[in-house]
C-alpha cells in the first residue's frame, strides 16, 4: 500500500511538472551522458531554439531512455533528440512524428570497443575469439551505439548471444560510465560511442596507460531530432519548419562543440531503416 502511494506520488508530481509548460515547447534528450553535462548543454539549445523560432522552449531532463520515449508517446515533450534505436521506437508510438535533422557526423556514426589492458588484448581490424570469457558491460539497454549496433557485430561474428560469449555481461547505464567501469577494471572490456570517448579523451578523463580502444565497427545512422507529428496543430501552421530550419541552421561553434557536431543536415525517418532492420534482427524491436 505505501510503495503504490509512493509511486502515485510520484507520478503525479512528473505530471505537474510537465503540465507547468502546457503552453511552452519542450524537449529532452536521451540520457547517454553526465546528467549536468547535458543540462548545461541543452539550456543553451532551448535558449536559441527560442529566439530563432519565437516560441517558448524548455528543456526537460529525463532519467533513461525509456523516459524519453515515454514523455514523447504521451505528449510531455514534442521533440526529443534521440539514438538511432530510441528514434525508431519513439516514432512508432506517435502517427506522424519524424525525423528532422541529424548532426553531420550521425549519417556515419561507430562504436567503439574498449578495453582496460589488464585484459591482454590488443586492437584488431576484427574482432577477436579473445574475448571469448571476459567481463563486458554494454551502455544502456537502449542505446544504438551502446548496445544495439555492438550486439549486432557480436552476434554476426561469434554466432552466439552475449551472454554466451563473455563471462558476465552488464549494462552501465551511460557511455561515460562505460569507460570509467572498463578503465576502472570492473568489466575489462565494453562497447562505448566514439564521441563520448574523444570527448573524455581530450578532457583528460582516459588513462591511455589503462584501457584502450581495441576494434571500431563499421559505420552506421545514429542520433536524430525526431518531432512530434500534431506539432502544427498546437503551436501554429508552419511551425514544425520553423523548428526544422533552426536546427539545421544552427551555426554557433560552442552549441554544436557540446553535441559534439559539425553541423545538423536533414534527416528522414527512411534514414533509419538499417537500424530498424537491425533491431528486429536481434529481437529488440516487435511489430
Amino acid at each position: 500500500m505505501k510503495k503504490t502511494f509512493k509511486f502515485a506520488a510520484a507520478a503525479g508530481l512528473l505530471l505537474s511538472a510537465f503540465s507547468t509548460f502546457a503552453d511552452t515547447f519542450v524537449f529532452t534528450a536521451i540520457p547517454d551522458e553526465d546528467e549536468s553535462r547535458l543540462q548545461q548543454r541543452f539550456n543553451k539549445v532551448a535558449d536559441y531554439l527560442s529566439a530563432q523560432t519565437g516560441a517558448e522552449v524548455k528543456y526537460i531532463p529525463v532519467k533513461s531512455y525509456a523516459a524519453a520515449i515515454t514523455a514523447f508517446r504521451n505528449d510531455q515533450v514534442q521533440l526529443a533528440w534521440f539514438g538511432g534505436l530510441s528514434g525508431v521506437q519513439a516514432r512508432k508510438l506517435v502517427a506522424g512524428s519524424e525525423a528532422i535533422a541529424q548532426g553531420y557526423e550521425d549519417q556515419f556514426f561507430k562504436t567503439y570497443f574498449i578495453a582496460n589492458k589488464s585484459a591482454g588484448l590488443n586492437a584488431e581490424e576484427t574482432l577477436s575469439a579473445a574475448l571469448k570469457g571476459k567481463t563486458f558491460t554494454f551502455g544502456s539497454k537502449g542505446s544504438t551505439s551502446g548496445r544495439l549496433m555492438p550486439e549486432f557485430y557480436l552476434r554476426e561474428q561469434f554466432n552466439a548471444a552475449p551472454e554466451d560469449i563473455f563471462s558476465r555481461v552488464g549494462f552501465s547505464g551511460d557511455h561515460s560510465r562505460t569507460i570509467a567501469q572498463v578503465q576502472s577494471g570492473a568489466y575489462q572490456v565494453g562497447a562505448v560511442n566514439y564521441t563520448v570517448w574523444d570527448n573524455e579523451l581530450a578532457a583528460g578523463n582516459i588513462d591511455p596507460e589503462k584501457i584502450q580502444v581495441i576494434w571500431t565497427t563499421p559505420t552506421y545512422p545514429d542520433y536524430q531530432w525526431t518531432v512530434r507529428g500534431d506539432v502544427d496543430a498546437r503551436f501554429g501552421k508552419g511551425f514544425k519548419e520553423k523548428m526544422r530550419k533552426a536546427l539545421l541552421e544552427m551555426k554557433d561553434k560552442d552549441l554544436l562543440a557540446s553535441f559534439p557536431r559539425e553541423s545538423f543536415v536533414p534527416a528522414s525517418n527512411d534514414d533509419y531503416a538499417p537500424i530498424e532492420n537491425t533491431a528486429r534482427a536481434i529481437g529488440l524491436l516487435e511489430d
